[in-house]
Order: C-alpha cells, then structure tokens, then sequence
C-alpha cells in the first residue's frame, strides 16, 4: 500500500481527468455543455483544483496564448478506481482571434492533487466564424 501511495506522488497509478466535449467545432459565442471525466488511481487523492484554459497555439513559433480561463476549486477526495463526472460550462469569447494557417485552438485541462504530479489533458478544437 505505502509503495503504491509513493508512486502515485510521482504519476504513476494516479488519477486522471479527461474533458469530454460535445463535438470539436463551435462558433464564437456559443456555449459548450461538457463535463470533466476523472478516474481515481491505484489509491485514494485529494483534489485541489481543476483549471481549463482555451489556448490559441502557433504551431510555427511554438508558443501558446491564453485566450480565457476556468479554474474549479476542490477540497473532495476521489477514491482509488472512482469514476466522477464533473460538469463544465464554458462560454466562448464573443471575438475571438481568426487562427491563421499555422494555428489551432485547444483546451489545456489540468487536476491537482494535494500531492504527487498533476494529470494533463489537452482537446483541439475548430472555431470557425
């Protein structure tokens, strides 16, 4: 048990979340109706916090810019092999930056934990205006 509580501190058996999102292309303005999919590890965590953020990503310079961003407050414990459905509401920027050829939107999702590493999700996404 101890052993598997170690690893977990450093990622391995550890939960994870994951944005689950309707459909991969939406409109300026439009507002997404998703939910958080997280997954309990090998032993029971306690959640600080979720942050999602919609980033504009230039794939030819290799930079990433924050266009909006949630954070989600917790103080619940997810336990070992829990599956737990978070809803997530997120309006798009009425304007928003039109990508040019070697740009995309994505949502960068991260959950953390008290302690041991953060899980990472990421989901492309189309805005087309």
């Amino acid at each position: 048990m101890i052993l598997r509580k170690y690893m977990s501190l450093l990622g391995i058996g550890s939960a994870k979340i994951d944005l689950i999102l309707p459909k991969e292309t939406y409109r300026p303005g439009e507002q997404i109706e998703a939910y958080f999919l997280i997954q309990g590890g090998t032993v029971d965590q306690r959640i600080t916090r979720i942050e999602c953020d919609l980033l504009l990503e230039n794939h030819a310079e290799e930079t990433s810019r924050t266009i909006e961003a949630r954070t989600i407050l917790s103080t619940r414990t997810i336990a070992a092999e829990e599956l737990n459905k978070v809803p997530f509401t997120f309006r798009l920027p009425e304007v928003v930056p039109v990508p040019g050829r070697d740009e995309s939107y994505r949502f960068k999702t991260k959950l953390t934990f008290d302690q041991g590493t953060e899980s990472v999700d990421q989901d492309w996404i189309k805005i087309v205006v």
